[in-house]
């Protein structure tokens, strides 16, 4: 690569990229301030995009643009320089053949950075070029793995070839401070991943770690299964659980600080086959999310969510399955309704996040503090505003249907497929269908679809089928094709859908007077124009932000 007498300025504007006023400007500019490259000045100025530079270099120099999400990365590669060089000079090696190292630079006129490197790793230095941002964004998943797998070397070596014979021994033995290692590279994985859950999983052979990323079980690494159980210990003194009992189920939580973020994790540990599997799960408001100003809604349901919250009193609940989103929404919205001069106090199991201006109590079973007996205790502490974790029972709801009735607003979750089931859902727990009726003022039924990844999207033509279901004009849909941002799954980041129902006079009266549910299902579709939970998926789905396949799942769960 010959580059010597290189104007980088004259290339791009004869390119026709910059103009002479353009180069100029970012000359002056770098007399100023002289450790920035001339084409990083441009960028910055806004007159040049980082696309543009890379393409000028690559054909002055000859040298190869690589997309580094699109292409594997050999760790061993990798390997060969510290991770504080690779940050140093943005970065990184992907492989080496033939005693050469291939690396991936966002500058590759920088000599001392390829010379550091070449006498680090001892081995001629082959270059191509790679966006800032995914140099950086590849250097933090990469040497992450790197350190988890070295740590759960580390780990093997020391517990391969003995036996854990005691507590204690899992407790002060030093040579189980590799494991701590490795249970922190995972959890460091897991939150840089964006995942939701870990899973420590045992087999006859094995140990798995699986992650839950964007809704997606993805393999992560599989271990020795002698380390099974020095892991699982260690997970559970961080939970404070019995490590001594393997036989019954148990549930704790525990809190890490990753990256300056304080993560409260769950745990749940139960018996199988081949020893304790444990599920990690982050609580974290730190989720992106779209519309995050507005609860993560569109407009016409934020406007409709807040004129149901301005009623001083009557039950709101959040519905939807499992991993729905339901405790992210309603914390945010008692984060809206904590700046106003209302006592808000919640009862919840976990406490997820901690609220200013909001007394929130942790259920603690075996202390005798459950929802309804705490739930009982907070209705004399003179409470405007109520937050239920959950609605579990018949004790739990028949009290938050009191208390909404004696002039509170409460807000709770509950398990239904759409926003009118809330109503047979709770006469089902056994409230009085006039209960229902006086008590409810609204419900919002959620669910998260799954979006595709803009890396590796790609259009094509719909089938009969898919025709069928979105409409015969739609005549293309889109798709992932899978690739290294996306874990090969096709879909990254997850969007909130809702169905939100207003309970009005003529809803009330229907319920009281115990009317046919479908009488009320063609009510509310004739009178409020709630948008369904498959009408509101087959919109995204059109418009190419999901899958046909997140719509049919979605539909087959909301029939």
């Amino acid at each position: 690569m010959d580059t010597k007498n290189i104007r980088i300025g004259e290339i791009l504007k004869n390119a026709g990229y910059i103009t002479e006023e353009h180069l100029q400007e970012a000359l002056v500019y770098q007399k100023i301030d002289k450790t920035k490259r001339l084409g990083s000045i441009l960028v910055d100025y806004g007159y040049l995009t980082e696309e543009q530079l890379l393409d000028a270099l690559s054909k002055r120099l000859d040298v190869e643009v690589v997309n580094l999400p699109d292409i594997g990365i050999d760790l061993e590669a990798a390997a060969k320089i510290p991770q504080s060089t690779a940050v140093k000079y943005n970065l990184i090696p992907i492989s080496h053949e033939n005693n050469r190292l291939l690396v991936v630079m966002n500058d590759p006129m920088d000599f001392y950075a390829i010379e550091d490197i070449r006498l680090l790793t001892n081995m001629p230095i082959d270059v191509v070029l790679g966006g800032k941002v995914a140099i950086q964004t590849a250097i933090q998943k990469v040497y992450t793995e790197i350190e988890a797998r070295k740590a759960a070397s580390t780990a093997n070596k020391a517990v391969v070839g003995g036996s854990i014979s005691s507590v204690e021994n899992i407790v002060t033995n030093e040579g189980d401070a590799p494991v701590v290692s490795l249970v922190n590279s995972i959890l460091l994985k897991g939150h840089n991943a964006g995942a939701s859950d870990i899973h420590i999983e045992p087999f006859e052979d094995k140990t798995l770690i699986r992650m839950r990323i964007d809704g997606l079980i993805v393999d992560y690494m599989s271990l020795s299964n002698t380390l099974h159980q020095s892991m699982i210990a260690r997970v559970k003194i961080l939970s404070n659980l019995d490590i001594a009992e393997r036989r019954v189920p148990q549930d704790g939580h525990f809190r890490v600080k990753i990256d300056g973020v304080e993560l409260n994790v769950r745990t749940s540990s139960i018996p199988t086959v081949y020893g304790e599997k444990i599920v990690l799960r982050y609580l974290s408001m730190n989720t992106s999310l779209d519309h995050a100003g507005q609860f993560g809604m569109n407009d016409q349901d934020y406007k409709k969510i807040i004129k149901i919250l301005q009623s001083p009193h009557g039950v709101v609940y959040i519905t939807g399955p499992t991993g729905s989103g339901k405790t992210t929404t309603l914390y945010m919205i008692l984060e809206m309704l904590s700046k106003r001069s209302v006592n808000i106090a919640t009862i919840e199991d976990p406490v997820e996040r901690k609220l200013a201006g909001v007394n929130q109590t942790q259920v603690n079973v075996l202390a005798g503090l459950t929802f309804d007996s705490g739930l009982r205790s907070i209705l004399r502490q003179d409470p405007d505003i109520i937050m239920v974790g959950e609605t579990r029972d018949n004790e739990t709801a028949s009290i938050v249907v009191r208390a909404a009735i004696t002039g509170h607003l409460v807000l709770s979750t509950l398990h239904t497929n759409d926003a009118v089931s809330a109503i047979v859902r709770l006469e089902d727990m056994g409230v009085e269908s006039y209960m229902v009726g006086s008590s409810l003022t609204g419900v919002v039924a959620q669910r998260l679809v799954k979006k595709i990844c803009e890396n590796c999207k790609e259009q094509y033509l719909t089938n009969d089928i898919e025709r069928f279901h979105l409409g015969e004009d739609v005549k293309t849909l889109y798709r992932g094709r899978g690739c290294n941002v996306c874990n090969n799954t096709g879909y990254k980041g997850r969007i909130a859908i809702h169905e939100i129902l207003a309970v009005d006079k003529t809803i009330r009266t229907m319920v009281s007077r115990k009317n046919a549910i479908e009488d009320i299902y063609a009510y509310v579709e004739k009178n409020q124009k709630v948008i369904p939970l498959r009408d509101s998926v087959a919109n995204l789905t059109r418009a190419g932000v999901t899958t046909m396949e997140e719509y049919l799942k979605l539909s087959y769960y909301v029939e």
